[in-house]
């Protein structure tokens, strides 16, 4: 009999790129979500397959999945900062109450967890790279603690279902994904500035540009998840690249592979913005035998024509 994954938030930018992946596995999928900011346009091509099916639920409220169920996974979450700072409300409940409802779920069908995290559990790190074994530097008050601490609470929920009821649970830290189905509108730098450079608009950089992110093309991350889902490791594992470069040398590449002219302008930075941001992959790289393939330049060039199309289709 085929297994059977639930994925919450599967109609987000990395929700439908996890449940393609785990159909190809061999999976049944059923995929909740109730598109606050994702879109059933990202699982539309799914839709036709016998092994898919799309549910509108808010996991905030609760969960009720018939059958046999053989993993969670629990992606739902406001993930940008336009996001998040818009949605703080609902951004710490599905952290919270939507974490102890698929949890609930988990358990209740014997099922494997694993938990979409995020390298926002670090805060602005005094430790550089970021191991796993770094307990962060967030501040739990400033406007971008609500999706901070929604998901060091999610972690901590997520420990003690494992202590407490056995629930086979994984964590993941994700680092900076990009890919296919990013909203373009969505706040965060690579849409911004692919979505600038391709309309030949000015390109903003917040502060000087000089503070550090490290990137991941979406199909590295989803193979990287896969590999931990499959696993006997706990986690929390690092699942991004630790390629580092500043933020202005990334919208320089962005306007460069966009074949752009548009200027770069400088705007001032966020609250409690990340100073340096660089996985330590060490773990992933030695448990799960995982390391990002696809190149810097590759990623960014892949998904500067996927809005590209976006745009000529008008989209």
């Amino acid at each position: 009999m085929s297994r059977r994954a639930v994925v919450t938030g599967g109609a987000g930018f990395l929700g439908s790129h996890l449940c393609e992946r785990l159909l190809l596995e061999g999976y049944h999928v059923v995929c909740l979500d109730n598109f606050l900011t994702g879109s059933p346009a990202n699982v539309e091509h799914l839709i036709g397959d016998p092994a898919f099916s799309l549910v509108r639920v808010d996991v905030t409220e609760y969960i009720h999945v018939p059958g046999p169920v053989d993993a969670v996974l629990h992606f739902a979450s406001p993930a940008s900062p336009i996001d998040y700072l818009q949605l703080p409300i609902e951004t710490m409940k599905v952290g919270s109450v939507g974490t102890l409802h698929a949890l609930g779920l988990a358990k209740e069908k014997g099922a494997r967890f694993l938990l979409a995290s995020t390298s926002e559990t670090y805060g602005d790190p005094q430790v550089h790279p970021q191991p796993e074994s770094y307990w962060g530097h967030v501040n739990p008050v400033g406007p971008r603690g609500v999706y901070d601490e929604a998901k060091r609470f999610s972690e901590a929920l997520t420990m003690a279902y494992r202590r407490t009821h056995d629930v086979d649970t994984k964590i993941a830290r994700i680092f900076n994904t990009h890919g296919p189905r990013m909203r373009p509108n969505d706040g965060r730098a690579i849409p911004a500035f692919a979505g600038q450079a391709l309309a030949g608009k000015p390109i903003t950089v917040a502060g000087d540009g000089s503070q550090t992110r490290s990137i991941i093309y979406v199909d590295d991350q989803i193979a990287g998840i896969v590999a931990l889902l499959h696993s006997d490791l706990a986690g929390p594992v690092n699942i991004g690249n630790p390629y580092e470069t500043s933020v202005l040398h990334l919208a320089q590449t962005v306007r460069k592979l966009a074949g752009s002219s548009s200027e770069i302008v400088f705007v001032p930075r966020p609250e409690d913005d990340p100073t340096v941001r660089q996985p330590d992959i060490a773990l992933a790289r030695e448990a799960l035998g995982w390391e990002p393939k696809i190149d810097y330049e590759e990623g960014l060039q892949r998904t500067i024509d996927w809005f590209r199309d976006q745009l000529e289709r008008g989209a």
